[in-house]
């Protein structure tokens, strides 16, 4: 089989640390959902959700239908699934009938969902979402007279799975005022539909920042992302932890790595320009390394002359437009001579010296979360034991 320009690693070892380091974390009894929208977090979700199920992780809460497809197609059957985000209409069946729990937020779906349960002579695990102050979706509270009154009407369609709402920046100590605001909106919504006669099975509110920042507020069940894979919300919310322990080092650790090789080595001469157009001129005599991962495989065109990545156990500078197939690494300063098919890494560790998404993400401006979902789907990706 011809090998892809580049490959992802996953360490199971750091999976396993850090959903341990969660599930010691949260309070006894509360179920720990795994996020796994954005192909879990670019990590890939057909090869991410066994390894969780190994760890102990028995619920997986995705954005849509087609990320619950593609779970369903790798998970335990005992395994829990819950979509938070975007439903057709004509999925609806598929996902009442595969016993999918799923957020409701507005009127609509709500109406829908209780008449397709109702065809299909089969209940809707339903979790009702409430509008507490993020202004994205949720029932605000003068929607939940009619909720109400569309459930007591209907309630042999659906199992009211869970309550839920969103925090709006539990990361940022900023939104404080905010967060406080919100879960008192959301204990009061649990209060009013309990005194209609309907209990949610679960509450929930948390993400990975409320999990660790509000761990009051945890409930019966957290929605941890971002932690999981070895990545803090914010700095804030590390700080956060530290702050209330004796040892101050980062608990998490990384599980995802992102590797490439040499493709081809040359020489330019002083004066030359490397790449196309004019960014990067020779100064002295270069060796270069051409490396097959472009902005196509996710490798950002912003870190053209900015980047870096490791050969040999040594960083060295990214020159010249990154290409859409290729990049070009400065090597002229390497101790030891590179080889073709050299292995080469763009986001990980390589002998003591190592190149962490933050430092990436920073250097090209994006988010965390937002340059490890943009990693494309297509770059293989396998299972390091």
């Amino acid at each position: 089989m011809i090998e892809t320009p580049s490959v992802i690693e996953l360490s199971f070892n750091a999976l396993e640390h850090n959903l341990n380091f969660i599930q010691k974390f949260v309070r006894k009894g509360v179920l720990v959902s795994s996020v796994i929208k954005g192909n879990a977090y670019g990590h890939g979700i057909e090869i991410y959700v066994p390894a969780a199920e190994r760890c102990g992780i028995t619920h997986f809460s995705v954005f849509s239908v087609d990320e619950a497809q593609r779970v369903c197609n790798v998970k335990k059957p005992e395994t829990e699934v819950m979509i938070m985000g975007w439903i057709a209409e004509d999925a609806l069946e598929w996902v009442i009938q595969n016993d999918i729990a799923f957020w409701v937020f507005d009127l609509d779906r709500l109406s829908k969902s209780l008449k397709v349960a109702g065809q299909l002579n089969k209940k809707a695990l339903i979790h009702l979402e409430v509008e507490t102050g993020m202004n994205r979706t949720g029932f605000s509270q003068k929607e939940l007279d009619e909720v109400v009154f569309l459930l007591k009407e209907d309630d042999t369609s659906f199992v009211l799975a869970g309550l839920c709402t969103h925090l709006a920046g539990a990361e940022s100590i900023a939104n404080h005022v905010r967060i406080q605001r919100q879960i008192k909106r959301f204990r009061q919504t649990v209060k009013r539909l309990e005194a209609a006669g309907l209990r949610p099975l679960r509450l929930h509110a948390a993400s990975s920042a409320a999990t660790i920042t509000y761990p009051d507020f945890q409930f019966d069940m957290v929605r941890v992302g971002i932690l999981q894979y070895g990545y803090w919300p914010s700095k804030e919310t590390f700080i956060h932890y530290i702050s209330r322990r004796r040892k101050k080092t980062d608990p998490l650790q990384r599980i995802i790595s992102w590797k490439s090789h040499v493709m081809a080595i040359k020489t330019v001469k002083q004066g030359e320009f490397v790449s196309y157009g004019t960014t990067y001129l020779a100064t002295e005599d270069k060796q270069i390394a051409i490396i097959p991962t472009g902005y196509s495989h996710g490798y950002s065109r912003s870190l053209s002359n900015a980047g870096r990545v490791l050969i040999g156990g040594q960083r060295v500078a990214v020159i010249g437009m990154i290409n859409m197939n290729m990049l070009i690494a400065d090597i002229s300063t390497l101790s030891e001579k590179v080889t073709l098919g050299e292995e080469v890494t763009l986001i990980g560790q390589q002998g003591e010296m190592a190149i962490s998404v933050a430092s990436f993400s920073e250097l090209s401006n994006q988010l965390n979360y937002e340059l490890l979902t943009r990693l494309p789907a297509g770059i293989k990706r396998q299972l390091i034991l």
